[in-house]
Order: structure tokens, then sequence, then C-alpha cells
């Protein structure tokens, strides 16, 4: 048995956001599942936000601070009557706090099939890097 075959699969069902503070607007408000990856140069923040559009996705960066906010319509039935409904409709919303080797100024996003990427590069001192040693 190979070493992937022995893992089992686990769903992972959308988390609702228990939040602290009162809503200003009506819905269910969801946490996106996130997947984070690292190399010497950047930090690669995956999001899963299905059902959003680019232009209803706000990434806000405030005192270190970097809130994702997606909208996701509720789907409108023409004539149907609903019957049974698995997926559920609102918004998402998470934040991260950025320490100082993020340079803030080229954080790049790009949404693509429900996933948001965020390529946060590392400022240039932050970067390990290898001295080399010149003979005297």
């Amino acid at each position: 048995m190979a070493a992937t075959d022995s893992k089992e699969l686990k769903v992972r069902e959308k988390q609702e956001l228990a939040q602290p503070a009162e809503q200003t607007r009506p819905g269910a408000v969801f946490t996106p599942s996130v997947d984070i990856f690292e190399t010497d140069n950047d930090i690669t923040l995956l999001a899963d936000m299905p059902g959003v559009r680019p232009e209803n996705l706000t990434i806000d960066l405030r005192d270190n601070t970097l809130t994702l906010e997606g909208d996701i319509a509720p789907m409108e039935a023409q004539k149907e009557e609903m019957i049974y409904m698995e997926y559920s409709t609102g918004r998402y919303y998470r934040q991260f706090s950025l320490s100082e080797v993020i340079d803030q100024a080229k954080i790049d996003a790009q949404m693509k099939d429900g996933v948001l990427r965020l390529s946060l590069p590392k400022v240039a001192k932050a970067t390990p890097r290898r001295i080399t040693v010149k003979a005297a």
C-alpha cells in the first residue's frame, strides 16, 4: 500500500464564522479555508471562496492586518420551488496579521475558479542569503 493510500480523505464542511461583534448586514458569514505555502522569497496564500466573483471580493490592508471579504449572491429561482439545498450563500470573511517580513506594497492577488491566490513577497532583508567568503 502506497503512503498516499493510507491517508483518509476528510471533507471539511463550510464553517460559519462566530463573530464577537454584531453584524450590520443580514445573512451567514463563512470562514474560507486556506492553504499557506512559504519559500525563501515569498508566502503564498490560497483561500477557497466558491461562488465569489473578483468584483465581489475586497482585500483590505490596514495596520498590518490583511482582511478578505467576499460576497455571494443568493441563487434566484425563476419558477422553481426549492426542495433541498446543500450550498449555503452568504459572505466570506477572514483576517490575517502580517509581520514586518512582508513587503506590503508588492502583494499580488488573483482569483480563478473560486480560489483566491495571494502572493506575499518578503522584504529583501528578510530573504535568506549566503555570504561568499573571499580569500585575503
